[in-house]
């Protein structure tokens, strides 16, 4: 029997966006641990415009579910949304471990080779993207943001149509290898569907460079961060931007 509960938040809707949910949902459970069992949450509307404002939207539900998570007994939330909008704010109105795809992956894709290469699902995030690179101090490991110029949804399509998939695949690896060209070693999707279309097969590589499935890394984390919580109390500083909000705040945040 399953002894931890891990919330998975995405911004997508099972409407919409059903062929990448059921391969998400299925992946999940293959790759938790028994005594983990998990939920997969949707956002609607989904993220499929790219723009701040929806960045913005998507993270506000993000933080409402963070605590709706913890009230109903869950032991860890991780945020399927690589541009991880609300996360440090999700993580100071909660005690339990909240962690965020963007900042999970490429802290440990740092840890398979010397240079990083993103590329993002379209061209509209690559700012986002190089935002998230300078606040999480990677810099240095870094040698690019790339984009393929495509919808949301023309992803969602190639979990579902080979047509579709072999349209945008060789436009994907094409940023790869730009990427490789210029130093990197490591390739990381920028995105929770091009994770599951490019790096869901086990080893999944491009000339040498491994392509890190995150999905799989954040959810083996929110396992690393629940046990550590048990064995080491181990938590989030409550100094600076993670402090714990004021009682009057939080319920002012939840009633609007």
């Amino acid at each position: 029997m399953s002894r931890y509960k891990i919330w998975f938040q995405g911004a997508t809707d099972r409407q919409f966006m059903a062929p990448y949910i059921a391969k998400v949902e299925a992946h999940f459970k293959s790759v938790l641990d028994p005594d983990f069992t998990c939920t997969f949450n949707t956002t609607t509307p989904p993220a499929t415009t790219t723009h701040s404002l929806t960045e913005y939207r998507v993270g506000y539900n993000f933080i409402r579910s963070a605590v709706e998570a913890e009230r109903q007994g869950y032991d860890a939330v991780a945020v399927t949304h690589f541009q991880d909008p609300g996360l440090a704010e999700a993580k100071s109105a909660v005690d339990i471990p909240v962690l965020g795809l963007g900042e999970t992956t490429l802290h440990f894709a740092c840890t398979l080779g010397r240079k990083l290469g993103l590329v993002t699902i379209n061209p509209a995030f690559i700012p986002w993207h190089e935002d998230q690179i300078v606040k999480y101090g990677l810099q240095s490991r870094i040698v690019g943001v790339r984009a393929v110029d495509a919808a949301v949804l023309d992803y969602i399509a190639a979990f579902s149509s080979q047509e579709k998939f072999n349209q945008l695949k060789p436009l994907w690896e094409r940023e790869c290898r730009a990427l490789l060209d210029a130093g990197a070693d490591v390739i990381v999707p920028a995105g929770g569907i091009p994770m599951m279309l490019y790096g869901a097969e086990r080893g999944a590589s491009i000339d040498g460079a491994p392509i890190v499935n995150g999905m799989t890394v954040i959810a083996k984390s929110a396992e690393m961060a629940v046990k550590l919580r048990r064995d080491a109390g181990i938590s989030v500083s409550r100094r600076s931007n993670l402090a714990k909000p004021p009682e009057k705040a939080l319920k002012e945040f939840l009633d609007k």
